[in-house]
């Protein structure tokens, strides 16, 4: 069985920086495609980054130029690093390992993380 293990979530003040990780374990192949998501209070999941295993990667609009997911595949880890951090980017984040993506696209599998709370004070 899969599992995916978040950490470093946190409080932070506006223009503060996090850094998330996702660690996955228990999995007979390698890792593939990997995306972030977040869900603030009273808001449908979004899709914030993914990944691919060979590191091609794609962002939501909101968080362009601000976040940088990355991932040590011999770890089998991925990271989100939010900078520039805004009161709106408070969510509860999750990890996914997905099933496909094409662009901006991204088809996600059933395996998720238990999620991380970040929150940003104005």
């Amino acid at each position: 069985q899969v599992q995916l293990v978040e950490s470093g979530g946190g409080l932070v003040q506006a223009g503060g920086s996090l850094t998330l990780s996702c660690s996955a374990s228990g999995s007979r192949f390698s890792i593939g495609l990997m995306g972030w998501f977040r869900r603030a209070p009273g808001k449908q999941r979004e899709l914030v980054a993914h990944i691919t295993r060979g590191g091609n990667t794609n962002y939501a609009d909101s968080v362009k130029g601000r976040f940088t997911i990355s991932r040590d595949n011999a770890k089998n880890t991925v990271y989100l690093q939010m900078n520039s951090l805004k009161p709106e980017d408070t969510a509860v984040y999750f990890c996914n390992i997905g099933r496909y993506s094409s662009g901006s696209y991204y088809s996600p599998g059933d395996y998720w993380g238990q999620g991380t709370q970040v929150t940003v004070s104005s």
